[in-house]
C-alpha cells in the first residue's frame, strides 16, 4: 500500500506541474511529452517492480509476469514514439471505411489543420458535422458558397419546402435554382465555423452537397499535393 501511495504521488504531482507549466511547453526544462512519458514510466516501473519484489508466488511465475510486463512496457514505448506514423495508418484505414473522413493535425505550434484524402472520383471529399449531423461534402473550390442537397438540408433540420428557391447556381447537371439559409455550426474535424451563411439546393437538382469557398475562404490556407489535401486554420 506504501508503494501504491508512493505511485500515486508521482502522477498527481505530475500531471500538476504538466498543468501548471501547459503554456510554457517545459517542465523543469524538460519538453512537457517527455516529462509526461517520464512520470507515465517511472509510476509503471515502480508498480512492476514492487510486483516483483513483494510477490508470494514462485520465481518462475514473478519472472513470466514480469516478462509480460516488460513487453507490455515495450509495446507502450513503441507506439508513443511512432504515434504520427500509427495515426496515419488509421487514417488511411478510417478513409477506406468511411470515405472523406477528416484526419485532425498540429504542426508544432502552429494552428489546426484538418487532412482530407482524394476519393475514387478524384474529387476530395469531407465528412463534416452540421450542426450536429455528419454530411458527406464533395470540396468545390469555384463554388462561392457551400451548399446543401435538399436531402441533407432536412436531414440538419432545414425545411426545403419552407425556402424560397429564387437563386441561380450552376452544378453538373446545369443550372439549378437554390435558397439561402444559415446554419449554427460546421466543422471538419477541428475546423468549426458558426453561423455559416449556406445555399439550398432546390430538391431534385444536387446529389452530393459541396464545401465551398466561403468555408474554405474563411481558413488561413490549404495545400494539395497528390491525393492529399490539407486545410489550415
Amino acid at each position: 500500500m506504501r508503494l501504491f501511495w508512493i505511485a500515486m504521488v508521482i502522477i498527481v504531482g505530475g500531471l500538476i506541474l504538466l498543468v501548471i507549466n501547459h503554456d510554457a511547453g517545459t517542465v523543469m526544462g524538460v519538453q512537457s511529452d517527455a516529462f509526461a512519458s517520464i512520470i507515465q514510466l517511472s509510476a509503471l516501473a515502480l508498480v512492476i517492480g514492487a510486483g516483483v519484489v513483494f510477490s508470494r508466488a514462485r520465481l518462475g511465475s514473478s519472472l513470466k509476469m514480469a516478462a509480460g510486463w516488460l513487453v507490455v512496457l515495450l509495446v507502450l514505448v513503441g507506439g508513443y514514439q511512432y504515434r504520427y506514423e500509427l495515426q496515419d495508418v488509421a487514417h488511411r484505414v478510417t478513409a477506406g471505411l468511411v470515405p472523406g473522413s477528416p484526419l485532425s493535425m498540429t504542426f508544432g505550434d502552429a494552428d489546426a489543420a484538418v487532412r482530407l484524402d482524394m476519393l475514387s472520383n478524384g474529387h476530395f471529399g469531407a465528412r463534416a458535422v452540421v450542426d450536429g449531423v455528419p454530411v458527406d461534402f464533395i470540396v468545390d473550390t469555384g463554388a462561392t458558397s457551400t451548399v446543401l442537397s435538399a436531402e441533407d438540408a432536412q436531414r440538419v433540420g432545414i425545411d426545403p419546402q419552407a425556402l424560397d428557391y429564387g437563386i441561380p447556381i450552376s452544378t453538373a447537371n446545369g443550372v439549378a435554382r437554390a435558397a439561402r439559409a444559415t446554419v449554427d455550426e460546421i466543422g471538419v474535424g477541428s475546423i468549426v465555423r458558426r453561423r455559416l451563411p449556406v445555399l439550398v439546393a432546390a430538391p431534385g437538382s444536387l446529389g452530393q452537397s459541396l464545401l465551398g469557398m466561403n468555408f474554405i475562404g474563411s481558413l488561413s490556407g490549404f495545400d494539395v499535393r497528390r491525393d492529399v489535401m490539407i486545410l489550415r486554420d
